[in-house]
């Protein structure tokens, strides 16, 4: 059910579980045949990232919110969330009986980072409530020709950029090493807490080194790191990635700013390394995440949007299609800056109808 979804593979919700401070599990619904819907869930409430804040992420698009308590479905990390079905399944059966398992928990469920197939799906299964547009998700096609195919895809300004980007990284004479989480964990909490509280989410050292040596834990030998630094000293910068089924994942960076030697560390660590990597892999995607939008879209990554779905029977957004593709259009204009931003978006019908755009 979960193949090529790695957010809600069985080590990556064990390692969610282990984070967590307040219950997790899941709703499912029998299906003919003996399939399975399913969804994970965790109550809500706890200590929560401000992305993961439901109800907050719908008041600052001057939406109504559910209640505070209730469940969250999806992962609590990684910003993907899933319809889990069983392989050859009708969907819209599938999700109308797992809409009608959420009725019956009782709780308003939120599914914040839903494709649109996925919201479309649900909907198609009953589910009332509009799509609300959260974030942009950054993939990138992995060429069989590699890194000069790659290029070749970009304006030829843009890639000649990246080639003195690269040719100043190579320069500035950092060692690269590539090694399991579990070895340099304590070090990439270190960076990574730099570059949250850069962002303003300040937390103590402490909590990074718990998430990543839980990573470490549940995913083993597929949390790997590459890391790059002076020679015979700290690193000053990481990226933590993981390989699923054909895709590259991006899941953190971090850098220790005060000690770069402005040769596009950032850059080469989080896209040019990752890139070559997934080439050596054979790997079809690579999956850059959300945030730095700007930045991986003029790499060479396709955008797609990424929803917020109500997904219990009469809640505060029913009925109010106007205001959410409103909100919506307001979402998107914030993202796309820019008519090339507003280019690199892979839009389907499905997606413009609630975007309320041309």
């Amino acid at each position: 059910m979960a193949a090529g979804k790695f957010y809600s593979s069985r080590r990556w919700l064990a390692f969610c579980a282990d984070m967590a401070d307040m219950p997790t599990g899941s709703i499912t619904a029998d299906l003919p045949g003996g399939g399975l819907a399913a969804l994970p869930v965790s109550v809500t409430g706890g200590t929560t990232h401000p992305f993961y804040d439901c109800p907050a992420l719908l008041r600052a698009r001057g939406l109504p919110a559910p209640p505070p308590f209730g469940l969250l479905a999806g992962p609590r990390f990684g910003y993907q969330a899933d319809l889990l079905v069983t392989p050859g399944a009708d969907r819209a059966q599938a999700a109308a009986r797992l809409r009608a398992a959420v009725e019956e928990a009782g709780l308003p469920t939120l599914a914040p980072y839903l494709s649109t197939r996925d919201v479309m799906d649900l909907r198609a299964g009953g589910v009332t409530a509009p799509p609300v547009l959260l974030t942009a998700d950054a993939w990138l096609r992995v060429p069989a020709g590699g890194w000069e195919e790659y290029l070749s895809t970009l304006s030829g300004r843009r890639a000649e950029n990246i080639r003195k980007e690269r040719a100043a990284f190579a320069a500035a004479g950092y060692d690269v090493v590539e090694a399991p989480l579990g070895e340099w964990a304590e070090h990439a909490a270190r960076l990574l807490a730099v570059t949250e509280a850069k962002h303003g989410h300040h937390a103590d050292p402490s909590v990074y080194l718990r998430m990543l040596t839980l990573q470490a834990k549940h995913l083993g030998e597929s949390a790997r790191v590459i890391l790059c630094g002076p020679p015979g000293e700290p690193p000053v910068g990481h990226v933590l990635y993981y390989i699923h089924d054909g895709t590259l994942r991006l899941r953190s960076a971090g850098f220790d700013y005060a000690r770069l030697r402005g040769a596009a560390e950032y850059f080469n660590v989080v896209v040019y390394l990752l890139f070559e990597r997934a080439v050596e892999a054979g790997a079809r995607w690579f999956h850059a995440g959300i945030a730095s939008t700007e930045a991986k879209a003029l790499r060479g990554f396709e955008l797609r949007p990424l929803w917020l779905l109500d997904l219990t029977a009469g809640g505060p957004l029913d009925g109010l299609d106007a205001d959410v593709r409103a909100a919506n259009a307001r979402t998107f204009a914030s993202i796309s800056t820019t008519p090339f931003l507003t280019r690199s978006w892979r839009l389907g019908e499905d997606d413009e109808r609630w975007l309320a755009t041309a």
